[in-house]
């Protein structure tokens, strides 16, 4: 949002401040100014100037000699410009004095350029006149400026006058960051609110007078809402026998300061009337309209409309249009249709302030394809109160500038009449809230300016409709402490009871797992949440797969991040085949990030979101070391029981003879193994990698922080070791489970301390053994004790067919 200096002081005019400290105070009261321009940087010593004489150089055809009247003395100025005739009112720079920039209207310089005296092929030049390009301009915005050539000021410029403050450019335009939720300062007249109550001047809004003739708008045209709740209101009013002109200067310099180019009296209303009013107009060629009626209603789906710049729109049921009796001719608050454009041939038209309902704009305009200011401003939802101010100051404007008769009346469609809103005013506890000491006269006077009225009998304050923003105390209460100032309230201690901050349980365990992977080597990765669909072909992902099953993106970057991703792995091999390919031999990563698993699709509810715990690595390293790194982790969580692995998970992204789920208590909680040497290949890895992912969801309940001290022993261990001939098919897993099933108390601990397959052993069979630990707390252990324990451990054994190794 931007506006001049110049227009703010219109409706606040003792209003008296630098840039600066204009800055400062908006951006303090809450009304962010993000910067300023000033339009006459580097204009200095710029006077209007009446050209008496023009002769030709004598050594040069292109130049002309030209005596120019400023005031207070004629000077001698040579130019080259093609335009300039005797008589002629123009902007000069006198010696010594700056212009913005270039005639060839390029960037501009930081420090202006400066002018000064000096002689062209051998005569004496006292100046230079200037073209609007030169004032720091640009002739789009000055549509009277030659499109070559110096600029032409009106006959009646007073000569030797202050040519910048002639051209309006003696102002400043600022630029505002305003928050969605204050809409009412997404125009001029609220900002010019803000700056009245900001700095304790009257605020004077524009007077609305009556206008139209004797006849009735009801009698040319009629309108029809089918979707008032897409439409809570709608206004139309009439201009008979239309004058197509230039708007007045005045109007047309405030334009350009907002960066408005001016195109004609009628468009210039409707756009002026936005910025002012901050509501949307729009105008319709009147014999255009089929039936010489309007009717608000739903598009059909798959309808096609021609918007006015040309491109054609595909519709749905949800967008709102604007039809006459047969055919459509605008979409609803964003862009009216080719078919009833304003042309300079209007005779009759018809203005339309409608207020329409914002979450509907603003998905319409993204379904079309078009963001328009017009858009914009509805997307905020605007107060349909404004509607009849806004369309009664555009006919008031059309009759002082004479563009044409209005028709009396207004067709004003509004079911159901927005009310102001009442807010208990409670000045004891808004000092309270803001730890300060106002007094409640001092709070009504704010509230004055910014038009909240105070209700004596009841004690509320009522809250205008443009006002959306406050709706209880603490509303009230932030206009208070704005307004009195942020930087006038003291600092205090906050009340309460104190209370200790701390991680959540789950952000402790996720920061375990991050102390860790760190200890063990691995360095922490980031990678993106949403991932191409061509992922699941790369890590052998069938069809019918789960993973496939994705949260798809409705405005994507493209295709490469058009999908939530449902599976940690691929930015885990991106990063490793980074290192790799960039020869880091070894390589350990970990990341903490969450993976999104749609409930249903079509989505209903937002999807499920997993953080998932993920270890790579490739170089040093194998499939043990990564199961070890899983079952610190374990440790560390306070998870005693041991793991369990399961190596018929069928991960096809996984070695099929080197991978395993990991099951803890019955449930399982991820899975590790070597890649597959197929998706290796794809991701440019030329060696052995590895990965675990952990699911912290399922896992975090198994954990805990409570620790139990337990003593030094006292007494000595008893250490056994047992070597064994397994079957190729029976896990370690399975005879760890059988010797902590029937150690019992006595077992302290066990060690695997060789496997051995070869010729020595018989085919279909591998050697393995185990020294196993046996301590007890209170007496020094006996040998029957500890053989009666290994005698159940052996039974057990020999039931997997397990034998001792002779």
């Amino acid at each position: 949002m931007n506006t001049p200096l110049s227009w703010i002081k219109a409706y606040v005019p003792e209003l008296d401040v630098t840039a600066q400290e204009y800055t400062d105070a908006m951006t303090l009261a809450g009304s962010k100014v993000e910067g300023y321009e000033c339009l006459d940087k580097n204009l200095e010593k710029i006077v209007v100037g009446h050209i008496l004489s023009i002769e030709g150089h004598p050594d040069a055809d292109k130049l002309i000699v030209c005596q120019v009247d400023v005031g207070t003395e004629t000077v001698q100025i040579v130019t080259g410009a093609p335009n300039v005739k005797v008589g002629d009112k123009v902007p000069v720079v006198l010696d010594g004095g700056k212009v913005a920039g270039g005639h060839d209207g390029g960037p501009l310089p930081e420090n202006g350029i400066k002018i000064k005296k000096g002689k062209l092929r051998g005569i004496e030049s006292f100046g230079m006149m200037c073209s609007i390009e030169e004032l720091g301009c640009s002739a789009e915005m000055y549509p009277d400026a030659p499109e070559n050539g110096i600029y032409i000021l009106p006959e009646n410029a007073p000569v030797g006058a202050d040519a910048v403050e002639l051209l309006g450019l003696r102002d400043t335009v600022f630029e505002y960051e305003i928050t969605s939720n204050r809409v009412d300062c997404y125009s001029v007249i609220g900002l010019a609110r803000e700056a009245a109550a900001t700095f304790r001047k009257p605020f004077i809004p524009p007077v609305v007078t009556a206008t139209g003739n004797g006849e009735s708008v009801d009698d040319y045209l009629k309108v029809t809402v089918e979707d008032n709740d897409l439409c809570p209101r709608y206004c139309a009013r009439m201009v008979k026998n239309i004058k197509i002109a230039p708007s007045p200067v005045w109007m047309q310099r405030r334009l350009a300061a907002c960066g408005i180019r001016p195109i004609n009296n009628i468009v210039d209303i409707t756009n002026y009337v936005m910025e002012e009013y901050g509501q949307p107009m729009h105008a319709f060629d009147y014999d255009l309209l089929a039936n010489h009626e309007i009717v608000v209603k739903r598009a059909k789906d798959g309808d096609v409309f021609q918007t006015l710049d040309g491109q054609e729109r595909k519709l749905d049921s949800t967008i709102l249009m604007i039809n006459d009796g047969e055919k459509a001719v605008g979409i609803a608050g964003i862009m009216g249709g080719e078919n009833s454009k304003i042309t300079d041939d209007v005779k009759t038209m018809v203005f339309e302030s409608a207020c329409f309902e914002g979450t509907n704009i603003r998905l319409s305009a993204k379904k079309v394809g078009l963001r328009t200011d017009a858009s914009g401003k509805f997307e905020k939802g605007l107060d349909p109160n404004n509607a009849e101010a806004a369309i009664n100051r555009a006919c008031q404007l059309i009759e002082e500038l004479g563009a044409g008769e209005v028709v009396g009346g207004i067709v004003d469609v509004y079911p159901e009449k927005r009310e102001e809103k009442r807010v208990p005013f409670e000045p004891e506890k808004m000092n309270r809230l803001l730890g300060t000491d106002i007094a409640p006269e001092t709070m009504l006077e704010y509230f004055k300016v910014l038009e909240l009225r105070y209700d004596q009998t009841s004690g509320d304050l009522i809250i205008p409709t443009f006002r959306q923003d406050l709706e209880c105390m603490a509303d009230i209460a932030e206009e208070v402490a704005r307004f009195y100032g942020y930087d006038k309230i003291p600092v205090s201690l906050p009340a309460g009871e104190a209370t200790t901050g701390k991680l959540s349980y789950k952000l402790r365990v996720e920061q375990l797992a991050r102390r860790v992977a760190e200890f063990c080597g691995f360095s922490q990765g980031m990678t993106y949440s949403f991932e191409s669909p061509k992922v699941f072909d790369r890590l052998l992902l069938p069809e019918d797969s789960p993973l496939r099953v994705t949260v798809n993106i409705l405005n994507p970057l493209g295709e490469d991040f058009s999908v939530m991703r449902t599976s940690p792995l691929h930015g885990m091999l991106t990063s490793l085949s980074t290192n790799y390919n960039r020869r880091n031999k070894n390589t350990r990563l970990y990341e903490l990030a969450n993976i999104y698993l749609p409930k249903s699709l079509p989505l209903t509810e937002l999807p499920d979101e997993r953080m998932q715990f993920t270890l790579g690595m490739h170089g040093e390293g194998d499939f043990f070391d990564m199961k070890g790194v899983v079952e610190e982790f374990f440790s560390q969580a306070g998870m005693n029981k041991k793991a369990k692995y399961d190596p018929d998970s069928k991960k096809p992204f996984l070695h099929p003879g080197r991978q395993a789920d990991i099951i803890y208590d019955g449930v399982t909680v991820g899975y590790l193994g070597e890649v597959h040497p197929d998706v290796a290949d794809n991701y440019k890895i030329g060696e052995k990698t590895y990965v675990a992912v952990i699911d912290m969801p399922s896992m975090i309940p198994f954990t805990s922080f409570d620790r139990k001290y337990s003593g030094i022993a006292k007494y000595p261990a008893v250490t056994r070791d047992i070597s064994m001939v397994v079957p190729k098919n029976i896990l370690a897993g399975q005879i760890e489970e059988v010797i902590e099933q029937r150690g019992g108390k006595l077992l302290e601990s066990y060690q695997l301390f060789d496997i051995y397959e070869g010729s020595q052993i018989v085919a279909g069979y591998k050697s393995v053994a185990y020294s196993i630990i046996f301590r007890a707390s209170d007496h020094t252990l006996e040998e029957q004790e500890v053989a009666a324990v290994m005698k159940k451990i052996l039974d057990g054994l020999q039931k997997l067919g397990i034998e001792l190794r002779a």
